[in-house]
């Protein structure tokens, strides 16, 4: 239990899905990348663009792939390819949506803009707000990139109002919040946290519910809301042993360490400390607990 994608990358996911992947090599290619067998799926690809060298299917499939392996310039170009040979109004919406993704990893931010604003046209084209939303966010996430807060919150307010459901308020509603939170306006950041974890609480999954809840526990605890945080941290805590979500329980421990510390019970703050360690060794969590001792140096 650890999120690790978006909503909009799951609902992305499930439209590629149901859509996509029409000869047999392209479905090949698909099947091995659902599977995370990147070789096969390149290989199965290349079969398929040896056969139609314009295979719009084969050529996501491609893209996909190479973007999940890390060659970002690679899946540039099979995403530029497959707009050329889109026809339809959403085929080109979700070719310039993977274009601008790659310009943005590659950190060619202008590129990037440039693809998501020419999504937005497409998508109003194709009467698709969904992916009209998701541009607007990646043009969101490229302010932030770019360390333009005050601009990636006018995005990311314009995404909020395109959204359709709970689930995607909250998407919303939590990447401003992050924003107000690097802005230093820990208050309004408070705010909308409180309104994504309203809707995940409702609405969400377990990842993020829980993902939700650890934020605001942690906002809570910057304003100094010592109670509501201890609240929350603990609920989810408490959920996450329940569920086996050993990653939430361990981040949950170590903000809880903060908030024990800022009230003068530092034995209750090492012991959080040292259950949030205990569990990123026994899962072998690296990552974990380099952000563990990142989160907590100096603070005992």
């Amino acid at each position: 239990m650890k999120l690790q994608v978006t909503l909009s990358t799951l609902v992305i996911t499930l439209f590629f899905n149901n859509v996509y992947a029409v000869t047999p090599e392209s479905q090949a290619c698909k099947q091995a990348y659902d599977k995370g067998d990147a070789p096969t799926a390149l290989a199965q690809a290349s079969k398929a663009l040896s056969l139609d060298k314009n295979d719009n299917d084969a050529l996501l499939c491609q893209g996909r792939t190479f973007f999940a392996t890390g060659n970002f310039s690679k899946a540039l170009t099979s995403f530029k390819s497959a707009d050329v040979n889109s026809s339809s109004a959403i085929n080109k919406t979700i070719a310039t949506l993977l274009t601008g993704n790659s310009y943005k990893a590659l950190k060619q931010y202008d590129d990037a803009s440039k693809s998501y604003e020419q999504t937005i046209a497409n998508a109003k084209l194709a009467n698709n707000v969904f992916f009209e939303r998701i541009a607007h966010n990646g043009i969101g996430d490229v302010f932030v990139d770019k360390n333009e807060l005050a601009q990636a919150l006018l995005a990311y307010a314009i995404a909020s109002k395109l959204s359709a459901n709970d689930n995607e308020r909250a998407e919303s509603y939590e990447k401003i919040a992050l924003t107000y939170h690097n802005l230093k306006q820990n208050d309004l950041a408070l705010e909308y946290q409180v309104k994504a974890y309203l809707m995940n609480e409702k609405s969400g999954d377990l990842d993020q519910y829980a993902h939700s809840s650890i934020e605001l526990g942690r906002y809570y605890a910057i304003e100094k809301k010592y109670a509501s945080a201890e609240n929350v941290l603990n609920k989810i805590i408490k959920f996450a042993k329940e569920q086996g979500g050993a990653y939430f329980e361990a981040q949950g421990s170590y903000i809880l360490a903060k908030v024990k510390v800022a009230t003068g019970d530092i034995p209750a703050a090492k012991a959080l400390i040292a259950n949030a360690k205990m569990i990123a060794k026994n899962t072998n969590d690296k990552l974990l607990d380099e952000e563990i001792d990142q989160e907590t140096k100096n603070l005992l």
